[in-house]
């Protein structure tokens, strides 16, 4: 199982430079339709309910100070394997082409974080909470 890291350098090489804030929610986005989709999360790392969004420590941490990257330390895209890849590659079709403030925004308005950060600031999002919220999208999708 690749880490949160490997998923962000994934985006990175495939993308390119981001914003450190952008890589967060699109890391973000692929755990979460990973677990709907392929009924498995895509790197155990938790998820955190941060001021700006869901955040993953570890990947905070070996970004920290830094505004926009183009790598991250430790990061080694070749860990995500094929279904992976396939996984993160239909989330950056879809939200990749949104910009940092825009993906903010949508995690603020969308349960997981929201019920998580009413906890208090940095709780972990539990993935069953992001399972059947972001579940519960596709069945309103094929509605």
């Amino acid at each position: 199982m690749p880490s949160a890291i490997d998923v962000a350098q994934y985006i990175l090489e495939r993308i390119g430079p981001l914003t450190v804030m952008k890589v967060q929610k699109l890391v973000y986005y692929s755990q979460a339709w990973s677990i709907v989709w392929d009924d498995n999360r895509l790197f155990p790392e938790p998820i955190e309910a941060w001021k700006n969004g869901p955040v993953v420590r570890s990947l905070w941490e070996a970004t920290r100070g830094q505004y926009r990257v183009a790598s991250v330390p430790g990061g080694n895209a070749g860990n995500v394997g094929g279904a992976q890849r396939e996984t993160v590659n239909r989330v950056l079709d879809f939200y990749g082409v949104r910009d940092a403030q825009w993906l903010s925004d949508l995690t603020h308005m969308e349960a997981p974080w929201a019920e998580a950060y009413k906890k208090g600031q940095n709780t972990e999002i539990p993935l069953d909470s992001i399972a059947e919220y972001y579940s519960s999208l596709m069945k309103n999708a094929e509605a």
